[in-house]
Formats: structure tokens, C-alpha cells, sequence
């Protein structure tokens, strides 16, 4: 395995995840707000992201609260 190639291709995919995923925290909170989403009124947002290999066993899920406030 080319290590450098990895490492490269491995960040490449962790930048899409990060960009898309805040993109689209932001549209649902600006558009939930709109429309009187549940989270509105308690000042944060639960969220969990679940990371999977296909082909693999692999399985990581991370949870968090973002303040809205």
C-alpha cells in the first residue's frame, strides 16, 4: 500500500464528509426554524454520524448535541 496515496485519498473524503455534512446542518437548521421543527425551541440539535465500510464489519457512530442558541 502507498501510504502517501492513502493518507491523501483518506483526507480527500474526510474533507467531502465534513463540508456536505455542515452544509447540510445548516439548511436544516435554517429551514427547520422555518417551519417549527422540534429543535427550535430546545437550543440544540442531536446529531450522529455512523461511519460503515462496505464489505467490512466496520461500524463507528458518533453522537453529539450542537448549542442553536
Amino acid at each position: 500500500m502507498d501510504e502517501d496515496r492513502f493518507n491523501l485519498s483518506l483526507r480527500r473524503f474526510l474533507k467531502q464528509v465534513g463540508i456536505t455534512s455542515q452544509r447540510e446542518i445548516e439548511a436544516l437548521v435554517r429551514d427547520g426554524e422555518q417551519h417549527g421543527a422540534q429543535f427550535a425551541d430546545s437550543g440544540k440539535l442531536r446529531v450522529r454520524m455512523v461511519l460503515t465500510a462496505e464489505g467490512t464489519g466496520l461500524r463507528h457512530v458518533i453522537e453529539d448535541d450542537i448549542d442553536l442558541r
